[in-house]
């Protein structure tokens, strides 16, 4: 009977997502914000709350972020992020500055303390690699001068993210400075020993991993990519980091067969990890936390568009490239959902989880309309500011001055004395 309640739930839930997926694609636009309110909907709280599949829902949950990031380091090399790393950390860093502080000022106003300052800024920080991805795909920019440029910013976000997780793992298992300084050391000098491996022996990886069966070739991607995210995660370093290093390692057609193998099974998971997150938030929390969440998104949306406008004029990129940069980056999705997540699972503010559900709702809604019409906003309002201007110097250039005033009055004073 409890095998049977779980497959007819679990089965609800895989048919709702598809429904939705389906829906979601036929107005063009990302349907995470969808499986939140799935989660939001399946959840404590929700109209129709789950029993015997939410431990599999959980498993499932785990390996969807797995896969979310093995499938971000398949689509680099680690040439290309030493590339990166060396010729766009400027961006990296304005990026960082513009985007994070808002967040942890955010936390700090809130009284939620330092840890969670840490956590919401980097929810703020961290823009959707697989939103935006789809957006540029959607809007036909992937040819576009300025997409080089915003896709250098995402893999410094998540180049970062190795940096990043680790030091968030430390601080919410509440470990001393000592540890986490080790745990810091370990994600550190696995993800340079990754790298160094890749760009040496890359091919040799790639050549060990490859096969033509496409069964082998999946079951051996899998399975290394979840032994070393368990071995990462047993050291405390972060099993998404661990599995976004494997994606590194690989390269060529490897990468390629392993992208379009994992590609069903990423989308599948990663869609139960969105409901899981949302399972884990109660409804009736959102409400209180919606307005300083709008406040949120609107600050930091502004503050990514200016770091792509920055980051497209640093590369010389035309004025209309500059506001489409800066519009692409607004959208927050899966890495924002994965470190509130990790904190939620940790307890450290009951209301953190809400806010971020919400934050990342807004603008997982709001991105794919900023990627759109940023740019045309900007010609608009760039174009109205221009009128007046020119309406203002021509005012000017009609109106006499106090001199020409002066002797105008004295000609009009002198004529009516003569006419007298």
């Amino acid at each position: 009977m409890h095998s049977a309640v779980f497959l007819i739930e679990f089965g609800a839930i895989i048919l709702a997502l598809g429904l939705l997926g389906r829906f979601a694609g036929r107005f063009q636009f990302s349907p995470i914000p969808l499986y939140l309110l799935a989660g939001l909907a399946f959840g404590e709280g929700g109209l129709l709350p789950l029993g015997a599949s939410e431990e599999f829902v959980a498993i499932g949950a785990e390996i969807g972020v797995i896969l979310l990031l093995l499938m971000l380091g398949l689509e680099y090399t680690a040439s290309d992020l030493v590339s990166n790393l060396k010729t766009q950390y400027p961006a990296g860093l304005v990026d960082c500055t513009l985007n994070a502080l808002p967040g942890a000022i955010a936390a700090l106003l809130m009284g939620w303390g330092p840890v969670a300052a840490v956590v919401l800024a980097g929810v703020t920080w961290i823009s959707s690699s697989g939103v935006i991805a789809k957006v540029l795909g959607d809007l036909g920019r992937l040819g576009n001068r300025e997409t080089p440029v915003i896709l250098s910013i995402l893999v410094l976000e998540d180049l970062a993210m190795a940096v990043y997780l680790p030091i968030i793992t430390a601080l919410l298992a509440g470990v001393g400075w000592a540890a986490g300084s080790l745990t810091l050391a370990i994600a550190l000098g696995a993800a340079g020993l990754v790298l160094f491996l890749a760009v040496r022996y890359g091919r040799l990886i790639s050549r060990f991993v490859s096969s033509d069966d496409p069964e082998k070739l999946l079951l051996v991607v899998l399975g290394l990519t979840i032994l070393v995210a368990g071995i990462a995660q047993q050291l405390q370093v972060s099993a998404a980091v661990g599995a976004f290093l494997v994606g590194i390692a690989l390269s060529g057609e490897v990468a390629e067969g392993a992208h379009a193998l994992l590609a069903p099974l990423r989308d599948l998971f990663a869609a139960v990890f969105f409901v899981f997150f949302g399972l884990h938030t109660d409804p009736a929390s959102i409400p209180p936390v919606l307005l300083p969440a709008l406040a949120l998104a609107v600050v930091t949306a502004l503050t990514k568009i200016a770091t792509g406008y920055w980051a497209a004029r640093r590369a010389g990129i035309s004025v209309r490239g500059r506001w489409r940069a800066g519009g692409a980056l607004v959208a927050r999705g899966e890495f924002s959902i994965v470190i509130a997540g990790l904190a939620v699972a940790a307890g450290i503010e009951p209301s953190l989880g809400p806010l971020a559900t919400a934050y990342v709702l807004i603008l997982v809604i709001v991105g794919p309309l900023t990627a759109r019409y940023t740019q045309p906003m900007a010609g608009f309002v760039g174009g109205v500011l221009a009128r007046r201007r020119e309406s203002a110097a021509a005012g000017a250039a009609r109106v006499p001055g106090p001199r020409e005033a002066a002797e105008s009055l004295d000609g009009q004073d002198a004529g009516a004395g003569d006419r007298s």
